[in-house]
């Protein structure tokens, strides 16, 4: 810093350079402070920026607040009202001006207000009141909803419409009581003990419109801090305007910026959850389709596996045409062959010209051989395939029916082959030569008699 005091030969100081001096002094001097006056001259620009003076009976001293901190106020200053300011000493270097600069701005006389609000708020959270832990969750469908407020408050109105609106069947108990004057904060405390102990609804809601912080102030009674913390059930606060805030929002289980969005909160939104039952419904019938169309696919499968005991017997029959077929075609081969050689014979007979009698009795011999043993041959063919059609028929499913049998099946169309494969319980099928019945196991193995119903 320069000295501006020093003998008459120091350079001399410009004035940029004098108030800045000055100014780094009467900052670093007077510490942050609250000063009480009445304002005058005040002028909000188009910046944001607030420019006034602070005066009293005997002096006056100009004031600006920047749009950072004007922006928190929840008053609005005017002209002629009493404040009190939370300031810096400074001085505006350009002008020369001595000022102060605003921190922070309160109606004068709220100072013991606000003071006893630090110091409940401070009380109750070194208490554990406030803490996140104890904080309740509101019912997403309450059977029944309970407001604390004024019969004549307008916030009863929009809560009431707010409701009507979202869910038109949710009833509503209201519990009247004072919402501003001296005797209103032990009316709300009563108010809520009594919901509380009548424990007739799911969700409390308490509430009031805005107002200044002196009609605000009942919500901040200790009385009412402890009756909310004491409440059976979970409280929501909606009091005052989205700026206010009172020590019932840092009790209650949830703080809500207005009485309308408090009302939003406990209830559910009737057209919102209709949508959201649609979109449930089409979800449930687009699985149920799959689920069917699945089915039936499996449907599908399962019959092109199965196979009729008709398809069988059609392979059998065919099986057995086709070996009649191939023993004709043999036979026939092997007549061929003889007659093929009985002509060459005849012609190497007739060529070398021999006793044609003795010839002609040979001949006749091997003919009449011959004759017998195509008989014998065909009855051999003939029995073999006699025996082939006894041994299909001996195969024939419906014929094995046919003798008395029956063929048991379990619910999948499996071929029961033994006892042990069924439980008592399970569902059968039975298969007689000309039609088929379902029965139930009554008895297993282990048991002394079983029966099929």
């Amino acid at each position: 810093m320069i000295d501006v005091l020093s003998s008459p030969t120091s350079r001399a100081v410009s004035v940029t350079e004098l108030n800045r001096q000055v100014r780094d002094v009467l900052e670093g001097s007077f510490p942050v402070l609250w000063v009480a006056g009445e304002i005058s001259n005040f002028k909000r620009y188009d910046s944001g920026h607030c420019y006034f003076s602070l005066k009293d009976a005997g002096a006056q001293v100009r004031c600006v607040m920047f749009r950072n901190r004007a922006a928190l106020l929840d008053f609005q200053p005017r002209e002629g009202a009493q404040v009190e300011v939370r300031a810096v000493v400074s001085l505006y270097e350009a002008r020369g001006d001595f000022q102060l600069t605003i921190e922070a701005m309160r109606p004068a006389g709220l100072g013991a207000l606000f003071e006893a609000f630090e110091q409940l708020k401070k009380k109750l959270a070194a208490e554990g009141v406030f803490d996140a832990a104890r904080k309740r969750p509101v019912p997403a469908f309450p059977r029944a909803i309970g407001i604390v407020t004024s019969l004549k408050a307008a916030a009863l109105r929009d809560v009431l419409t707010t409701l009507r609106r979202r869910m038109p069947g949710l009833p509503v108990i209201l519990y009247p009581c004072a919402v501003q004057g001296a005797s209103a904060a032990n009316e709300i405390a009563a108010a809520i003990n009594a919901a509380s102990a009548r424990a007739e609804v799911d969700t409390l809601l308490v509430c009031r419109g805005g107002g200044s912080i002196e009609d605000l102030w009942s919500f901040n009674e200790e009385v009412v801090a402890r009756a909310i913390a004491a409440c059976s059930m979970p409280v929501v606060s909606g009091v005052g305007h989205e700026t206010d805030v009172t020590i019932a929002d840092f009790v209650a289980d949830v703080r809500a910026a207005t009485p309308t969005a408090a009302a939003e909160l406990v209830s559910p939104n009737r057209q919102e959850l209709q949508l959201r039952v649609a979109h449930l419904q089409a979800r449930l019938a687009r699985a149920l389709r799959r689920q069917i169309e699945a089915r039936m696919q499996k449907l599908d499968g399962l019959q092109r596996r199965l196979r009729h005991p008709g398809e069988a017997l059609q392979r059998r029959r065919e099986h057995l045409l086709r070996a009649r077929s191939s023993l004709q075609r043999a036979i026939g081969q092997v007549l061929e062959q003889r007659r093929q050689r009985l002509l060459r014979d005849r012609l190497r007979l007739d060529h070398l010209a021999p006793d044609m009698a003795q010839r002609r009795l040979r001949l006749a011999r091997q003919a009449e051989r011959l004759a017998i043993t195509m008989q014998q041959q065909q009855a051999r063919r003939t029995q073999r395939l006699a025996l082939l059609g006894a041994r299909l028929a001996a195969l024939n499913p419906t014929a094995v029916l046919a003798r008395g049998y029956a063929l048991v099946e379990d619910k999948a169309g499996h071929v029961v082959q033994a006892a042990a494969q069924l439980q008592r319980g399970d569902a059968v099928r039975i298969r007689f030569a000309d039609e088929a019945v379902d029965a139930q196991v009554t008895a297993t193995p282990h048991d002394s008699q079983p029966q099929l119903f």
